[in-house]
């Protein structure tokens, strides 16, 4: 029997509420390349301006270059159709803008027009989940274009420099494939195994979800490329690999009292999370914490830096139910593609369908950029675009994640309206000096934007501040009260509207991805039952049941995060998914048992 607990003579500390969103995180290992890419983007258009003396353009040529900082996960193939997808949206947004500017000077017009514009590029980007930095890029050139004087006879010519732009932003996202054509699976690959060394080094809850969402991603990334190489076989038996030890790390326990060392008692079955073999996404349930390590983790981070190197790929050593890891593999590439085309054709209808949960998200975006730059304009800022920004920065999936965006950026913005007035003297010194000024902080957005959002707006708001200096002078002091006032409008109203609309469509959703769940579970269960199951029908079964549970997860954390809700079916979901996860496992061994759903919502 284990000693009574002592009570510690000190308090407890809490850590603040204000800690948490500011806390600096870990940088991506891949922070250089989007600051790169858009650095070189940049600085191509730039000088090409510059030795053609018409700095004053540079606005329009930045719509074009930041379009690089797009599809950096992707593979390149996949990279280059959405790198095109996203200068033709940029174009799209500034033709939209230019001709606004060109037929009203009012200023409520082109608030509204501005509103509207982030509020489609918000639910087209979170429709189509280009990923970071979403929406807010195309926000701040479309916003910025409506309050810039424009006469109709220029604005094909302002189009095409957007347009030669996008183009060597094209260039500079697909060019690395010429030079290393598998370089984003290698990585994504890499990071799987990095993971999960460091969920066999350390089991714990954190580590073993961070594993499994790797594992995931690195099956989205290798599925996602066309005809496959001997490289990229490689590959997948590496992420195959992944998921076996992985799975040795989740049914490796400490045996209970008065049960054997190999023995599992009847709580242990029914309260174990089911193992990840086989998974291709990130784990949604809660799982026991592990007290000792099942695999040593120096051969898979051997493993993920000869990965990540550029010599040949490493084959993996062997394990139990790897090799099984890719029956059916290229079944399910295809499968993943033809759904691809045609979810592709469903994407705008679904966004504006019934119960589409991007609705009340939109309407907040809609209310919150209007509001912003109506209440910006009534305290006297020329050119509210920044509130409008500053707004369409703060919305996430809810209102928690909302709130903790909105002290990001108004911590952000005020620190950098300081390193603006320290630098602003050295960018006046010459136009070279103002291009590399501009240069450095797109570089520096990038690489500490993946520390904490905050971080990187330091460096943004004096780049957005400099840009408008191509233009001519304004004075220092009135550039930096407009810009401080529109952060503290946009982050408050902007706040304020989300806070108002509720999205009560969210307990909806976790009931609609309840149902599917139960379904899809139902699909897998009668594949297994077969007497002999082929590879392809499984993998179907299994995709559908993971597809669902992924949604089922991203429902219940959408859901948990909204203020105004009514009570969630936490115990449901819990069950659904410890049900759904033994199910994947028994799918993933080829046959197996499958164990039955918890009784009366039991876990």
């Amino acid at each position: 029997m284990s000693a009574p607990r002592v009570p510690s003579r000190w308090p407890s500390v809490r850590e603040l509420p204000l800690v948490g969103p500011l806390r600096l995180n870990r940088p991506s290992d891949t922070w250089f390349k989007p600051a790169l890419s858009v650095v070189v983007a940049s600085a191509v258009p730039d000088l090409v301006l510059f030795g053609l003396g018409r700095l004053d353009l540079v606005m329009y040529t930045m719509a074009g270059s930041l379009c690089a900082l797009y599809g950096h996960s992707l593979p390149y193939a996949r990279r280059a159709r959405t790198v095109l997808w996203v200068v033709v949206g940029m174009l799209a947004g500034v033709a939209t803008a230019l001709v606004t500017a060109s037929l009203t000077t009012s200023t409520g017009v082109l608030i509204a027009v501005g509103a509207l514009l982030a509020a489609g590029q918000k639910t087209l980007c979170d429709a189509t989940r280009i990923g970071p930095p979403g929406h807010v890029i195309f926000t701040f050139v479309t916003s910025a274009a409506l309050f810039a004087p424009q006469r109709p006879d220029q604005i094909p010519g302002h189009l095409a420099l957007t347009l030669a732009a996008g183009a060597v932003s094209w260039l500079v996202a697909v060019g690395p494939a010429l030079r290393r054509p598998d370089g984003p699976e290698r990585r994504a690959t890499a990071r799987a195994l990095d993971a999960t060394a460091a969920c066999a080094e350390a089991p714990d809850r954190r580590t073993r979800h961070a594993a499994a969402a790797a594992v995931h991603a690195a099956w989205q990334t290798l599925l996602a490329t066309g005809r496959p190489t001997p490289a990229r076989r490689r590959l997948e038996r590496l992420v195959a690999y992944a998921e076996a030890v992985l799975a040795e790390v989740a049914l490796t326990g400490t045996a209970s009292p008065g049960a054997g060392a190999g023995d599992v008692t009847a709580t242990e079955c029914r309260d174990r999370p089911a193992a990840p073999t086989g998974l291709r996404r990130p784990l949604g349930a809660s799982p026991a914490p592990f007290r000792r390590p099942a695999a040593d983790p120096a051969p898979l981070r051997d493993l993920a830096a000869r990965t990540r190197g550029r010599g040949p790929v490493p084959s993996p050593p062997s394990a139990p139910g790897a090799e099984d890891g890719l029956l059916g593999i290229d079944a399910e590439r295809a499968a993943r593609q033809d759904a691809r085309r045609r979810d592709a054709h469903r994407t705008l209808l679904g966004v504006l369908a019934p119960g589409s949960p991007l609705l009340p998200v939109a309407v907040r975006t809609l209310i919150g950029c209007a509001l912003a730059g109506y209440v910006s304009a009534a305290l006297g800022v020329g050119r509210p675009y920044w509130a409008i920004v500053t707004a369409a920065s703060l919305y996430q999936a809810n209102v928690t994640l909302t709130r903790n965006r909105a002290l990001q950026r108004t911590l952000g913005n005020v620190l950098g309206v300081l390193v603006f007035a320290a630098v602003l003297p050295v960018s006046r010194t010459g136009p070279l000096a103002l291009i590399g000024c501009c240069l450095l902080f797109a570089f520096a957005a990038e690489a500490l934007i993946t520390r904490n959002y905050w971080l990187g707006s330091i460096a943004v708001t004096p780049m957005a501040l400099l840009v408008i200096e191509f233009g001519g002078a304004h004075p220092a002091r009135e550039l930096i009260t407009d810009r401080v006032l529109d952060t503290v409008v946009g982050a408050f109203v902007g706040l304020l509207a989300a806070m108002a609309v509720t999205n009560r469509r969210a307990t909806g959703r976790v009931e609609r991805a309840l149902a599917a769940t139960d379904l899809a579970r139902a699909d897998a269960v009668d594949a297994l039952d077969r007497p002999a199951p082929g590879p392809a029908a499984l993998d179907t079964a299994r995709r559908r049941l993971t597809a669902s549970l992924v949604e089922l997860r991203e429902a219940e954390d959408t859901a948990a995060g909204e203020w105004w809700q009514s009570a969630l079916p936490q115990e449901r979901v819990l069950a659904a998914e410890l049900a759904g996860h033994r199910t994947l496992a028994a799918t993933a061994r080829r046959p197996g048992p499958t164990a039955p759903a918890p009784e009366n919502g039991a876990v």
